[in-house]
């Protein structure tokens, strides 16, 4: 009779050796619903922009796997008592954290299922899995959805300092070749410590905590909002708004994805989860494939531009556009480059971005002096720019064609 070893050691290019830890989180990691993740990419279309950057959710996850084991190490290391039970669900909590993610992630983020989340469906998909797993996720859930009383469990997966984060920086950094994003993840976590329930940073973390906030700030707008990226990403965006509104029986579309362009989507949450977990990157990909040749000059112009990297020009501003500014580049489009209403419509509009780099009023990370007080890194840290990150930042990106927007 064989026997499967499930306590599996996986190679990573960021961390070296990742070691399973649990013969049932092995049993998840082999699920379908998991293994989907290898066909969803990490950052949408930033290959387009920087070409190394073709990772998946799939590697992500694993790596936030690999940083909690390492936290929660620390942290029993340092006295804080976390029982086996509790361990094993945290570990699936943050495996399992991003598992509702549709094709491109956050690129396609509500236009996919409009006005759901994919913390809201990564929910649905932990709940399916344990009603399958006969309850072996209850804890995980609670942990997940701040329900526990031990709430520093809930931080180490969701919070301004969490393993989420302290992963997707140092991966994301590796793999778009963009240095400056570059964190010390081992330091930071040694760093971990709990007080008052919360997770909290020794005292002499300071400047590694700093550096994380600043390398955060820095891959937000040198990566995750660079504007050629929001070019490609806006563009699949109104490739997706342009086939729901011409969408008739019959047109080309993986059958995966038909329900998705018609708005017959199933109001009970497990037929939901069944069919969204079929969805990934290569289904969008073979429509817009097909699409490209459709009768619709709009969707059609879309598509070949996104195929064929002919992105939108894109311009900034700190302030808006107004609508009749729009409506004459619109015009011009059409007089002057004999473009189509509808693709004139769906080519030049525009954006509003805002991002901070650290909110003091949400998750604040705190200090851990010697006397036991705590300090918000805001007030603590050196460097006065710390302070300035607290503060929302608003840009207005306005796409069009850029023969549209030189002329």
């Amino acid at each position: 009779m064989s026997h499967t070893n499930k306590l599996k050691i996986l190679n990573d290019p960021i961390y070296g050796f990742i070691t399973i830890p649990s013969e049932f989180i092995f049993d998840i990691l082999e699920h379908p619903h998991f293994q989907r993740l290898r066909r969803i990419s990490q950052l949408g279309l930033t290959y387009l922009v920087y070409p190394g950057a073709y990772h998946t959710r799939f590697h992500h996850a694993l790596g936030a796997l690999h940083l909690m084991q390492e936290a929660v190490s620390i942290l029993k290391r340092k006295g804080t008592e976390i029982n086996p039970e509790e361990e094993e669900a945290v570990y699936l909590a943050i495996l399992l954290h991003d598992i509702g993610h549709g094709p491109f992630s956050h690129a396609l983020e509500n236009s996919i299922i409009p006005n759901i989340s994919h913390e809201d469906l990564s929910l649905e998909f932990m709940r399916s899995l344990n009603e399958e797993f006969n309850g072996k996720l209850t804890l995980a859930i609670e942990i997940f959805q701040n329900k526990y009383h031990r709430k520093f469990l809930h931080q180490l997966i969701s919070s301004q300092l969490d393993m989420d984060r302290l992963d997707y920086l140092r991966r994301d950094c590796f793999y778009t070749g963009v240095s400056e994003g570059k964190v010390n993840s081992e330091r930071l976590i040694s760093m971990l410590n709990v007080a008052d329930d919360q997770i909290v940073v020794d005292a002499k973390g300071i400047y590694s905590v700093e550096k994380f906030i600043v390398a955060r700030r820095l891959m937000y707008w040198q990566v995750y909002l660079h504007k050629t990226v929001l070019g490609a990403e806006y563009l699949l965006i109104q490739i997706l708004k342009r086939a729901r509104m011409i969408y008739r029986e019959g047109m080309a579309a993986p059958s995966v994805l038909k329900p998705f362009l018609s708005g017959q989507i199933p109001s009970n949450k497990i037929e939901l989860v069944k069919l969204y977990a079929g969805l990934d990157d290569y289904d969008i990909m073979a429509a817009i494939k097909e699409w490209r040749y459709h009768a619709d000059p709009a969707l059609s112009a879309l598509c070949q531009r996104l195929l064929d990297r002919k992105l939108l020009g894109v311009q900034m501003a700190k302030e808006a556009w107004s609508e009749t500014q729009l409506e004459e580049l619109r015009q011009k489009a059409i007089i002057e480059h004999n473009y189509s209403k509808e693709e004139a419509e769906f080519l030049i509009f525009q954006q509003k971005i805002t991002n901070n780099a650290y909110n003091p009023i949400k998750d604040r990370i705190q200090l851990l002096y010697k006397d036991g007080s705590l300090v918000d890194i805001a007030t603590a840290a050196d460097q006065l720019n710390i302070s300035a990150l607290t503060q929302t930042v608003v840009k207005y990106f306005l796409f069009a064609p850029k023969a549209i927007l030189k002329a």
